[in-house]
């Protein structure tokens, strides 16, 4: 259900948000797990002992980028500030729930090693196969409100995601996830309902991406499907294999009547819950609006009021650079 939504950037932040804060507790948990113990609701302590409403790395990821967007010049991302920022989130707990971050994945460390250590951010990421993790995806959602994304060519858009991307994930798979997924995003922004959204995406995008992703493509068939919202939830994986996620996401969000039945079916997918919570909390935001995001979650949501202000500075900054 698409609905008018006046606030897109509140929306997509704080669905974001409220999607990780879901999947926190239980997150590694089975799918097994969730069919005998279901999320209905916020829970809190669990898999990480965090108070209900924290969110994890995902969100504080995409906040950094966020923060970084609405700093940087309009024609241009400013990947040494971004590469700032996810040093300090990792080394002194910026823009992190509780003051320290209690969550991070394998390759996002690594890079961040490696981003300590002076090498360019768009060396960072690792760019192996096996470098194939979420941990791009689960934070590359605020790019979709970058003017340099929203007036790019279509390749233009997919070497500008590429950039984002290899912070800290360099393998073009995960740029490609990555690129799709932003597609996605990008026609919900435009108006259009998910199921046209992902027709689209299966329509356009296949044909006019560049030759360094087009390789890429074999691994998407899943979420390229034009029958995914069919597809019986035994065959969709949630790992956190950045594929699987993307087609976890998609498959939610095809699916969903309201923000709260598509998040809980992504959390409650089992596996990475976090990571699906959050990227289909990100499109379940802009699709159904801030106003069907449940108000006893944005409640219990900490650091909301700060999340707003992000998300109002991130309006602000892209908007103005749109009326010159």
């Amino acid at each position: 259900m698409n609905t008018p939504n006046c606030n897109p950037y509140q929306s997509a932040l704080l669905g974001l948000a409220v999607g990780d804060a879901l999947g926190v507790p239980v997150e590694f948990e089975s799918r097994a797990r969730r069919r005998l113990d279901p999320v209905v609701t916020m829970r809190g302590y669990g898999t990480h002992n965090q108070p209900p409403g924290t969110w994890s790395d995902d969100a504080s990821l995409t906040f950094c980028l966020a923060e970084s967007i609405s700093r940087c010049k309009a024609d241009a991302i400013d990947m040494q500030d971004l590469s700032r920022r996810f040093i300090n989130w990792l080394d002194s707990g910026y823009w992190t729930p509780h003051g320290r971050a209690f969550d991070v994945g394998v390759a996002t460390r690594a890079a961040i090693g490696q981003l300590r250590a002076g090498i360019e951010p768009e060396q960072a990421g690792g760019k192996k196969e096996y470098d194939n993790g979420n941990g791009a995806l689960m934070r590359i959602l605020p790019l979709v409100f970058h003017p340099l994304w929203q007036a790019a060519t279509s390749a233009d858009r997919q070497r500008l995601t590429h950039r984002v991307c290899s912070i800290t994930h360099g393998h073009t798979r995960s740029t490609l996830a990555c690129y799709l997924y932003l597609e996605v995003a990008w026609g919900l922004l435009q108006g259009l309902n998910p199921v046209q959204a992902h027709a689209r995406l299966r329509r356009e995008i296949p044909i006019m991406l560049i030759p360094v992703l087009a390789k890429e493509i074999e691994h998407f068939a899943t979420v390229l499907d034009e029958h995914l919202i069919l597809i019986p939830q035994q065959l969709i994986q949630s790992t956190g294999y950045v594929v699987h996620t993307l087609e976890a996401a998609l498959w939610c969000l095809l699916r969903g009547e309201w923000y709260a039945d598509t998040v809980l079916a992504a959390v409650n997918l089992g596996d990475d819950n976090d990571t699906t919570g959050a990227v289909t909390g990100g499109l379940a935001g802009l699709n159904h609006g801030i106003d069907n995001i449940p108000v006893e979650w944005q409640d219990t949501l900490v650091r909301r009021a700060d999340i707003i202000m992000l998300a109002d500075q991130l309006a602000h900054a892209c908007t103005l650079v749109q009326k010159r």
